[in-house]
């Protein structure tokens, strides 16, 4: 909606991964070279945590993609599965014959799967994400595949990837033996502010941006304040901005229009600490299932079908486009 009254041919802060566009901040950079040498020098297990939304996934999928086709990886993502299942999954990003609900066969085509790529100078790459809600089970299943790299020459690295109480959970006394075998470990940082900027820059930039004071200095520091430095609640809180920014036709985003994307967000406000609950960014909002949020909704749904007609960029609709989003966000917002 508010892509071509801003100069932008897509969406700058969409909350889709997209391991083309990266910002490589300092935090980001370190992540890559530590994790780059302990695949490089066969260091088996290796830790990755930060909290949620600081660009884990965006940064692993990154990560693979440098090694080109001298990989072949794996990832698991649901942590809910089953042993048989896992192994099932396994066979299935491996491209391996159907274990059919043997361990003993899937183990058996893994460990060949190994010694091939060892003879192709080639690395086999485990990640397991959301690992710090995986059964103890489960935990225990990856240190035993794990096993089957013994003989062949390190060609198998394991990622372990999770929010903090990953390290906790590790503390485990039966996860001793896991804990003893992870060699590298990495926790990313949120942005600091002068990163943060820089983030929302490189954002912009990638939409097609040709003019970089869409937002003021102290409206960057608020959106930095609210944010923690978190880069997908950096994105909302922009997304959100630069939505009622051309609602109410502001061709700059104040501290005023960040204040009112917060209240819009229901995001704490400026100077206090923002709770990131695991779901609380993925649910949808509470306002979404209230009587008020039919205005909104509406809104959404006559741009949707004016999109589609083709008439939305129309000059004759655009300063009515721009009065039903007014009128849907003070809807909401009293």
């Amino acid at each position: 909606m508010y892509t071509s009254y801003y100069g932008l041919h897509k969406n700058p802060f969409d909350l889709a991964p997209n391991p083309s566009a990266v910002f490589m901040s300092e935090s980001h950079q370190e992540a890559i070279s530590v994790l780059r040498y302990g695949v490089i020098d066969r260091k088996g297990f290796l830790l990755l945590t930060g909290d949620v939304g600081t660009g884990k996934t965006t940064l692993l999928q990154f990560f693979v993609a440098s090694f080109g086709n001298r990989i072949r990886y794996c990832l698991i993502s649901n942590p809910t599965l089953s042993v048989q299942d896992f192994y099932q999954t396994l066979a299935e990003e491996l491209s391996l014959p159907s274990p059919g609900g043997s361990k003993a066969r899937f183990l058996q085509e893994f460990k060949k799967l190994l010694a091939d790529c060892q003879q192709r100078d080639e690395r086999v790459i485990l990640i397991i994400d959301e690992a710090h809600v995986l059964p103890l089970k489960l935990l225990e299943e990856v240190r035993l595949l794990a096993n089957q790299d013994n003989g062949v020459g390190g060609v198998l690295s394991v990622f372990l990837v999770g929010q903090p109480e990953l390290n906790q959970r590790l503390t485990d006394p039966q996860l001793l033996a896991l804990r003893q075998r992870i060699a590298t470990r990495y926790h990313l940082e949120p942005f600091d502010r002068d990163t943060t900027v820089a983030y929302i820059s490189f954002r912009l930039r990638q939409a097609g941006a040709s003019r970089f004071d869409l937002f003021t200095a102290p409206a960057l520091s608020l959106i930095h304040k609210a944010s923690r430095g978190v880069p997908r609640v950096i994105n909302l809180i922009c997304g959100q901005a630069l939505l009622t920014g051309f609602a109410d036709g502001r061709p700059v985003i104040n501290v005023g229009t960040i204040r009112e994307s917060i209240k819009d967000l229901r995001l704490p406000g400026a100077g206090r600490r923002l709770p990131l609950p695991r779901k609380s960014l993925l649910a949808p909002p509470a306002w979404l299932f209230t009587t008020r949020a039919r205005a909104m909704l509406g809104a959404g749904l006559l741009l949707s079908l004016l999109l589609v007609g083709g008439i939305l960029w129309q000059p004759e609709y655009l300063q009515q486009t721009k009065e039903l989003l007014q009128a849907a966000r003070a809807l909401v917002r009293s």
